[in-house]
Protein backbone atom coordinates (compact mmCIF):
# COMPACT_ATOMS: atom_id res chain seq x y z
CA UNK A 1 0.00 0.00 0.00
CA UNK A 2 1.57 3.69 -1.03
CA UNK A 3 -0.48 6.00 1.71
CA UNK A 4 -4.03 5.55 1.39
CA UNK A 5 -4.14 3.74 -2.07
CA UNK A 6 -3.28 -0.05 -2.35
CA UNK A 7 -1.33 -1.43 -4.76
CA UNK A 8 -1.56 -4.73 -6.10
CA UNK A 9 0.83 -7.04 -7.67
CA UNK A 10 0.97 -6.28 -11.37
CA UNK A 11 1.48 -9.78 -12.33
CA UNK A 12 -1.65 -10.53 -10.93
CA UNK A 13 -3.50 -8.39 -13.47
CA UNK A 14 -1.60 -9.05 -16.50
CA UNK A 15 0.85 -6.49 -16.19
CA UNK A 16 4.83 -6.53 -15.96
CA UNK A 17 6.37 -4.70 -13.04
CA UNK A 18 9.43 -4.65 -14.74
CA UNK A 19 7.73 -3.02 -17.20
CA UNK A 20 6.03 -0.61 -15.62
CA UNK A 21 9.15 0.62 -13.83
CA UNK A 22 10.19 2.40 -17.09
CA UNK A 23 7.43 5.09 -16.48
CA UNK A 24 9.33 6.91 -13.37
CA UNK A 25 12.82 6.11 -15.40
CA UNK A 26 11.05 7.65 -18.77
CA UNK A 27 9.80 10.67 -16.87
CA UNK A 28 13.23 11.24 -14.86
CA UNK A 29 15.05 13.63 -17.26
CA UNK A 30 12.05 15.84 -17.87
CA UNK A 31 12.35 16.37 -14.39
CA UNK A 32 16.11 16.70 -13.41
CA UNK A 33 16.19 19.06 -16.82
CA UNK A 34 13.48 21.51 -15.55
CA UNK A 35 11.25 20.85 -18.20
CA UNK A 36 8.58 19.52 -15.66
CA UNK A 37 7.76 19.98 -11.79
CA UNK A 38 6.38 16.80 -11.24
CA UNK A 39 4.79 13.77 -12.62
CA UNK A 40 2.29 11.34 -10.96
CA UNK A 41 1.12 8.48 -12.94
CA UNK A 42 -1.66 5.57 -11.98
CA UNK A 43 -2.15 2.85 -13.87
CA UNK A 44 -4.80 0.40 -12.71
CA UNK A 45 -6.20 -3.27 -14.54
CA UNK A 46 -9.29 -5.31 -12.96
CA UNK A 47 -10.39 -2.39 -10.94
CA UNK A 48 -6.61 -2.94 -9.11
CA UNK A 49 -3.66 -0.18 -8.85
CA UNK A 50 -0.96 -1.88 -9.93
CA UNK A 51 1.56 1.25 -10.36
CA UNK A 52 1.54 4.28 -8.81
CA UNK A 53 4.60 6.51 -8.76
CA UNK A 54 5.41 10.32 -7.46
CA UNK A 55 8.06 12.04 -9.07
CA UNK A 56 9.06 15.95 -8.59
CA UNK A 57 8.24 18.73 -6.08
CA UNK A 58 4.63 20.95 -5.47
CA UNK A 59 7.40 23.75 -6.73
CA UNK A 60 9.80 23.63 -9.98
CA UNK A 61 12.58 23.02 -7.73
CA UNK A 62 11.13 22.55 -4.81
CA UNK A 63 12.39 20.39 -2.02
CA UNK A 64 8.30 19.49 -0.77
CA UNK A 65 7.91 16.26 -2.65
CA UNK A 66 4.02 15.52 -4.40
CA UNK A 67 2.57 12.58 -2.79
CA UNK A 68 -1.55 11.28 -2.20
CA UNK A 69 -2.43 14.28 -1.26
CA UNK A 70 -1.40 16.71 -3.56
CA UNK A 71 -4.25 18.84 -5.34
CA UNK A 72 -4.06 19.38 -8.77
CA UNK A 73 -6.04 21.42 -11.46
CA UNK A 74 -7.51 19.15 -13.64
CA UNK A 75 -8.67 22.11 -15.84
CA UNK A 76 -10.55 20.06 -18.40
CA UNK A 77 -10.95 16.91 -16.90
CA UNK A 78 -13.61 18.60 -15.13
CA UNK A 79 -15.55 18.21 -18.75
CA UNK A 80 -16.10 14.53 -18.26
CA UNK A 81 -17.65 15.31 -14.74
CA UNK A 82 -19.97 17.80 -16.12
CA UNK A 83 -21.20 15.52 -18.75
CA UNK A 84 -21.79 12.71 -16.48
CA UNK A 85 -24.17 15.33 -14.00
CA UNK A 86 -26.28 15.96 -17.00
CA UNK A 87 -26.37 12.39 -18.26
CA UNK A 88 -27.55 11.56 -14.67
CA UNK A 89 -30.57 14.12 -15.33
CA UNK A 90 -30.99 12.07 -18.61
CA UNK A 91 -31.87 9.20 -16.57
CA UNK A 92 -34.36 11.04 -14.34
CA UNK A 93 -35.98 12.26 -18.19
CA UNK A 94 -34.90 15.90 -17.15
CA UNK A 95 -32.87 16.86 -20.59
CA UNK A 96 -32.99 14.88 -23.54
CA UNK A 97 -30.22 15.60 -26.11
CA UNK A 98 -32.12 16.88 -28.66
CA UNK A 99 -33.25 19.60 -26.53
CA UNK A 100 -32.71 23.11 -28.02
CA UNK A 101 -30.56 24.71 -25.77
CA UNK A 102 -32.87 27.91 -25.56
CA UNK A 103 -35.02 25.25 -23.97
CA UNK A 104 -32.50 26.45 -20.51
CA UNK A 105 -30.93 29.63 -21.83
CA UNK A 106 -33.87 31.82 -23.60
CA UNK A 107 -30.74 33.72 -24.66
CA UNK A 108 -29.96 31.26 -27.36
CA UNK A 109 -32.76 31.61 -29.21
CA UNK A 110 -31.45 34.51 -30.86
CA UNK A 111 -27.90 33.51 -30.92
CA UNK A 112 -26.09 34.41 -34.58
CA UNK A 113 -23.79 32.89 -36.74
CA UNK A 114 -20.08 34.52 -37.49
CA UNK A 115 -20.28 35.87 -41.22
CA UNK A 116 -17.65 38.26 -41.97
CA UNK A 117 -16.69 41.40 -40.91
CA UNK A 118 -14.24 42.33 -37.93
CA UNK A 119 -14.41 41.41 -34.07
CA UNK A 120 -15.69 45.37 -34.21
CA UNK A 121 -18.45 45.23 -36.74
CA UNK A 122 -19.31 41.70 -38.03
CA UNK A 123 -21.53 40.53 -40.49
CA UNK A 124 -23.83 37.85 -39.23
CA UNK A 125 -26.69 35.19 -40.62
CA UNK A 126 -29.24 33.30 -38.55
CA UNK A 127 -28.05 29.67 -37.81
CA UNK A 128 -29.00 26.50 -40.32
CA UNK A 129 -30.90 25.34 -37.00
CA UNK A 130 -30.74 25.64 -33.50
CA UNK A 131 -27.98 24.60 -31.19
CA UNK A 132 -29.05 21.54 -29.20
CA UNK A 133 -27.88 19.60 -25.67
CA UNK A 134 -26.06 16.98 -27.78
CA UNK A 135 -23.68 19.59 -29.35
CA UNK A 136 -22.55 20.89 -26.33
CA UNK A 137 -21.44 17.16 -25.23
CA UNK A 138 -19.84 17.09 -28.74
CA UNK A 139 -18.32 20.41 -29.03
CA UNK A 140 -20.18 20.88 -32.44
CA UNK A 141 -22.26 24.02 -30.85
CA UNK A 142 -20.82 26.53 -33.11
CA UNK A 143 -19.28 28.12 -29.89
CA UNK A 144 -15.38 28.22 -29.30
CA UNK A 145 -12.29 29.39 -26.93
CA UNK A 146 -10.91 32.91 -26.11
CA UNK A 147 -7.63 31.35 -25.96
CA UNK A 148 -7.74 29.84 -29.24
CA UNK A 149 -6.87 33.26 -31.44
CA UNK A 150 -7.85 31.52 -34.47
CA UNK A 151 -11.12 32.99 -35.29
CA UNK A 152 -12.05 36.15 -35.47
CA UNK A 153 -15.10 35.24 -32.45
CA UNK A 154 -12.01 34.23 -30.16
CA UNK A 155 -11.30 37.99 -30.56
CA UNK A 156 -14.23 39.21 -29.59
CA UNK A 157 -14.52 36.52 -26.57
CA UNK A 158 -11.51 38.29 -25.53
CA UNK A 159 -12.67 41.61 -25.78
CA UNK A 160 -15.69 40.57 -23.39
CA UNK A 161 -14.11 39.33 -21.33
CA UNK A 162 -16.11 35.57 -22.35
CA UNK A 163 -12.60 33.64 -20.52
CA UNK A 164 -11.68 32.21 -17.20
CA UNK A 165 -10.49 34.78 -15.11
CA UNK A 166 -11.91 37.27 -17.34
CA UNK A 167 -15.97 37.21 -16.46
CA UNK A 168 -16.94 39.21 -13.29
CA UNK A 169 -20.79 37.42 -13.33
CA UNK A 170 -21.46 34.07 -12.50
CA UNK A 171 -22.31 31.44 -14.63
CA UNK A 172 -25.82 32.69 -15.84
CA UNK A 173 -24.40 36.18 -16.87
CA UNK A 174 -21.32 34.13 -18.32
CA UNK A 175 -23.75 31.86 -20.79
CA UNK A 176 -25.57 34.58 -21.14
CA UNK A 177 -22.42 36.40 -22.81
CA UNK A 178 -22.31 33.61 -24.88
CA UNK A 179 -25.03 33.71 -26.36
CA UNK A 180 -24.91 37.27 -27.22
CA UNK A 181 -21.27 36.64 -29.52
CA UNK A 182 -22.24 35.06 -32.84
CA UNK A 183 -21.08 31.51 -33.16
CA UNK A 184 -18.31 30.36 -35.55
CA UNK A 185 -20.47 28.07 -37.75
CA UNK A 186 -23.87 26.28 -37.62
CA UNK A 187 -24.57 24.22 -34.86
CA UNK A 188 -23.90 20.60 -35.92
CA UNK A 189 -21.70 21.69 -39.14
CA UNK A 190 -18.34 21.38 -37.52
CA UNK A 191 -16.08 20.28 -34.50
CA UNK A 192 -14.54 22.99 -32.45
CA UNK A 193 -13.59 23.11 -28.78
CA UNK A 194 -14.85 25.46 -27.02
CA UNK A 195 -17.22 26.52 -23.99
CA UNK A 196 -19.70 24.53 -24.58
CA UNK A 197 -19.50 22.26 -21.32
CA UNK A 198 -19.96 25.27 -19.49
CA UNK A 199 -22.94 25.77 -21.25
CA UNK A 200 -23.94 22.42 -20.71
CA UNK A 201 -23.27 23.24 -16.40
CA UNK A 202 -25.61 25.68 -16.67
CA UNK A 203 -28.34 23.25 -18.44
CA UNK A 204 -27.31 21.37 -15.27
CA UNK A 205 -28.44 23.78 -12.76
CA UNK A 206 -31.30 24.97 -14.84
CA UNK A 207 -32.76 21.33 -14.95
CA UNK A 208 -31.81 20.30 -11.81
CA UNK A 209 -33.00 23.67 -9.96
CA UNK A 210 -29.35 23.79 -8.23
CA UNK A 211 -26.13 25.31 -8.39
CA UNK A 212 -23.58 22.91 -10.09
CA UNK A 213 -21.16 23.12 -7.14
CA UNK A 214 -24.35 21.82 -5.02
CA UNK A 215 -24.92 19.13 -7.28
CA UNK A 216 -21.36 17.75 -8.23
CA UNK A 217 -20.78 17.78 -3.95
CA UNK A 218 -24.04 16.11 -3.44
CA UNK A 219 -24.92 13.68 -6.61
CA UNK A 220 -21.28 12.76 -7.36
CA UNK A 221 -18.41 13.79 -4.93
CA UNK A 222 -19.46 12.49 -1.91
CA UNK A 223 -21.73 9.66 -3.31
CA UNK A 224 -17.71 8.61 -4.36
CA UNK A 225 -16.13 9.68 -1.66
CA UNK A 226 -14.21 12.38 -3.49
CA UNK A 227 -13.57 14.68 -0.53
CA UNK A 228 -10.86 16.44 -2.46
CA UNK A 229 -12.29 17.88 -5.46
CA UNK A 230 -14.05 21.22 -6.02
CA UNK A 231 -14.31 24.71 -7.69
CA UNK A 232 -11.88 25.65 -4.63
CA UNK A 233 -9.83 24.65 -2.04
CA UNK A 234 -10.74 24.75 2.20
CA UNK A 235 -8.26 26.84 3.84
CA UNK A 236 -7.77 23.72 5.78
CA UNK A 237 -6.44 21.73 2.69
CA UNK A 238 -5.34 24.80 0.92
CA UNK A 239 -2.05 23.67 1.58
CA UNK A 240 -1.70 21.13 -0.44
CA UNK A 241 -2.45 22.56 -3.68
CA UNK A 242 0.71 22.30 -6.04
CA UNK A 243 1.61 25.36 -7.91
CA UNK A 244 1.40 25.67 -11.74
CA UNK A 245 3.49 26.72 -14.62
CA UNK A 246 3.26 27.88 -18.05
CA UNK A 247 5.90 27.32 -20.94
CA UNK A 248 6.27 29.23 -23.77
CA UNK A 249 6.23 27.65 -26.97
CA UNK A 250 8.64 30.06 -28.61
CA UNK A 251 11.26 30.29 -26.20
CA UNK A 252 10.71 26.85 -24.11
CA UNK A 253 10.90 29.44 -20.86
CA UNK A 254 8.69 28.30 -17.86
CA UNK A 255 7.12 30.96 -15.35
CA UNK A 256 4.63 30.47 -12.43
CA UNK A 257 1.12 31.00 -13.99
CA UNK A 258 -0.08 30.49 -9.98
CA UNK A 259 1.08 29.76 -7.06
CA UNK A 260 0.33 26.90 -4.23
CA UNK A 261 -1.40 27.57 -1.01
CA UNK A 262 -3.06 30.32 0.13
CA UNK A 263 -1.62 32.76 -2.83
CA UNK A 264 -3.48 30.80 -5.67
CA UNK A 265 -7.05 31.52 -7.00
CA UNK A 266 -8.26 28.42 -5.64
CA UNK A 267 -8.41 29.29 -2.48
CA UNK A 268 -11.40 31.16 -2.93
CA UNK A 269 -14.65 30.63 -4.54
CA UNK A 270 -14.87 31.38 -8.45
CA UNK A 271 -17.13 33.89 -10.28
CA UNK A 272 -17.99 31.67 -12.41
CA UNK A 273 -18.46 27.61 -11.77
CA UNK A 274 -17.12 26.00 -14.99
CA UNK A 275 -18.13 23.13 -15.89
CA UNK A 276 -15.47 22.99 -18.62
CA UNK A 277 -12.37 23.75 -16.22
CA UNK A 278 -12.92 24.58 -13.18
CA UNK A 279 -12.05 21.85 -11.07
CA UNK A 280 -9.26 20.68 -9.04
CA UNK A 281 -8.67 17.26 -7.43
CA UNK A 282 -5.92 14.42 -6.70
CA UNK A 283 -4.79 11.39 -8.23
CA UNK A 284 -7.21 9.25 -6.10
CA UNK A 285 -10.37 10.93 -6.32
CA UNK A 286 -10.27 11.05 -10.13
CA UNK A 287 -9.40 7.23 -10.00
CA UNK A 288 -12.51 7.03 -8.09
CA UNK A 289 -14.75 8.16 -10.99
CA UNK A 290 -12.86 6.65 -13.35
CA UNK A 291 -13.63 3.01 -12.05
CA UNK A 292 -17.22 3.82 -11.56
CA UNK A 293 -17.28 5.11 -15.23
CA UNK A 294 -15.39 1.80 -16.09
CA UNK A 295 -17.68 -0.26 -13.66
CA UNK A 296 -20.71 0.60 -15.63
CA UNK A 297 -21.45 3.77 -12.96
CA UNK A 298 -21.54 1.71 -9.83
CA UNK A 299 -18.61 2.66 -7.03
CA UNK A 300 -18.78 0.26 -3.80
CA UNK A 301 -22.54 0.17 -4.14
CA UNK A 302 -23.79 3.40 -5.19
CA UNK A 303 -24.35 3.90 -8.74
CA UNK A 304 -24.98 7.08 -10.64
CA UNK A 305 -25.12 5.80 -13.98
CA UNK A 306 -26.79 2.47 -15.63
CA UNK A 307 -24.29 0.57 -17.47
CA UNK A 308 -26.27 1.11 -20.68
CA UNK A 309 -25.74 4.46 -20.28
CA UNK A 310 -22.03 4.69 -19.87
CA UNK A 311 -22.01 2.48 -23.26
CA UNK A 312 -24.14 4.97 -25.34
CA UNK A 313 -21.79 7.67 -23.66
CA UNK A 314 -18.68 6.06 -24.55
CA UNK A 315 -19.75 5.61 -28.10
CA UNK A 316 -18.87 8.34 -30.96
CA UNK A 317 -21.46 10.28 -31.71
CA UNK A 318 -20.06 12.66 -34.13
CA UNK A 319 -22.63 12.40 -37.42
CA UNK A 320 -22.00 9.54 -40.24
CA UNK A 321 -19.21 8.01 -37.31
CA UNK A 322 -16.52 10.95 -38.18
CA UNK A 323 -13.75 11.55 -36.23
CA UNK A 324 -12.58 15.31 -34.75
CA UNK A 325 -9.63 15.20 -37.83
CA UNK A 326 -12.51 14.98 -40.09
CA UNK A 327 -14.47 17.28 -38.42
CA UNK A 328 -12.30 20.07 -36.98
CA UNK A 329 -9.59 22.17 -38.45
CA UNK A 330 -6.97 20.82 -35.80
CA UNK A 331 -6.77 23.80 -33.98
CA UNK A 332 -6.68 22.06 -30.56
CA UNK A 333 -7.78 19.06 -29.31
CA UNK A 334 -6.48 17.65 -25.56
CA UNK A 335 -6.40 14.12 -27.52
CA UNK A 336 -5.10 13.22 -31.19
CA UNK A 337 -7.87 14.28 -33.29
CA UNK A 338 -6.47 11.46 -36.17
CA UNK A 339 -8.82 8.11 -35.24
CA UNK A 340 -10.87 9.90 -32.51
CA UNK A 341 -14.50 10.30 -32.20
CA UNK A 342 -15.93 12.41 -29.64
CA UNK A 343 -18.57 10.88 -27.16
CA UNK A 344 -20.67 12.65 -24.49
CA UNK A 345 -17.42 14.29 -22.74
CA UNK A 346 -14.84 12.22 -24.23
CA UNK A 347 -12.66 11.72 -26.97
CA UNK A 348 -13.12 8.01 -28.68
CA UNK A 349 -11.24 6.11 -30.05
CA UNK A 350 -12.29 4.88 -33.37
CA UNK A 351 -9.61 3.53 -35.74
CA UNK A 352 -6.37 2.28 -33.53
CA UNK A 353 -4.05 2.31 -36.11
CA UNK A 354 -4.92 6.12 -37.55
CA UNK A 355 -4.25 7.30 -33.60
CA UNK A 356 0.23 6.24 -34.02
CA UNK A 357 -0.33 4.48 -30.84
CA UNK A 358 -1.30 0.80 -28.93
CA UNK A 359 -4.88 0.80 -27.63
CA UNK A 360 -8.40 -0.31 -28.06
CA UNK A 361 -11.20 0.47 -30.28
CA UNK A 362 -13.73 1.89 -27.65
CA UNK A 363 -11.00 3.77 -25.17
CA UNK A 364 -12.22 7.05 -23.88
CA UNK A 365 -9.90 10.39 -22.56
CA UNK A 366 -9.47 13.24 -22.03
CA UNK A 367 -7.16 16.01 -20.37
CA UNK A 368 -6.57 19.30 -18.78
CA UNK A 369 -4.76 22.27 -20.29
CA UNK A 370 -1.99 21.85 -17.29
CA UNK A 371 -0.73 18.24 -18.78
CA UNK A 372 -3.26 16.19 -16.95
CA UNK A 373 -4.68 13.13 -18.95
CA UNK A 374 -6.58 10.10 -17.98
CA UNK A 375 -7.62 7.51 -20.76
CA UNK A 376 -10.13 4.50 -20.43
CA UNK A 377 -9.96 1.42 -21.81
CA UNK A 378 -12.86 -0.81 -21.60
CA UNK A 379 -11.34 -3.84 -23.62
CA UNK A 380 -8.01 -4.26 -21.20
CA UNK A 381 -10.39 -3.22 -17.86
CA UNK A 382 -7.44 -0.51 -17.58
CA UNK A 383 -7.62 3.43 -16.60
CA UNK A 384 -4.38 5.35 -16.52
CA UNK A 385 -3.97 8.72 -15.03
CA UNK A 386 -1.32 11.47 -15.24
CA UNK A 387 -1.07 14.29 -13.30
CA UNK A 388 1.58 17.10 -13.51
CA UNK A 389 1.00 21.18 -13.40
CA UNK A 390 2.25 22.50 -16.74
CA UNK A 391 0.59 24.54 -19.32
CA UNK A 392 0.03 24.32 -22.41
CA UNK A 393 -1.06 20.26 -22.41
CA UNK A 394 0.65 20.29 -26.25
CA UNK A 395 4.08 21.26 -24.36
CA UNK A 396 5.54 17.87 -24.73
CA UNK A 397 4.39 14.74 -26.24
CA UNK A 398 4.19 13.13 -23.07
CA UNK A 399 0.37 11.47 -23.39
CA UNK A 400 1.30 10.05 -26.08
CA UNK A 401 4.25 8.74 -24.81
CA UNK A 402 2.73 7.61 -21.61
CA UNK A 403 0.38 5.71 -23.53
CA UNK A 404 3.29 4.00 -25.08
CA UNK A 405 4.86 2.65 -22.06
CA UNK A 406 1.31 1.42 -19.94
CA UNK A 407 0.31 -0.69 -23.45
CA UNK A 408 4.25 -1.90 -23.75
CA UNK A 409 3.50 -3.35 -19.97
CA UNK A 410 0.45 -5.58 -20.53
CA UNK A 411 1.37 -9.42 -20.96
CA UNK A 412 -1.30 -11.20 -20.28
Amino acid sequence: MMGGIEVADPGEVGLSAERLERIPAFFEPYLSKGRLPCVAALVARGGAVAHLSFQGATEMGGERAIDEQTIYRIYSMTKPVTSTAAMMLFEEGLLRLDHEVHRYIPEFRDVMVWDGGSPDAPKLRRPDRAMTVRDLFLHTSGLTYAFLQQHPVDALYRQRGLEYGGWKGDLKSFCEGLASAPLVFSPGEAWNYSNATDVLGRVVEVASGMTLEAFFRDRIFMPLGMTDTGFHIPDERIDRLMACYWRNPETGKIIQSDPGGRASAYARPPNVLSGGGGLVSTIGDYFKFCLMLIQGGELNGVRLLSPKTVEFMTRNHLPGNRTIAQMGDKTFSETRMDGSGFGLGWAVTTDVTATTQPGSEGTYSWGGMASTFFWIDPAEDLIAIQMTQLMPSASYPIRPQLQQLVYAAIVD
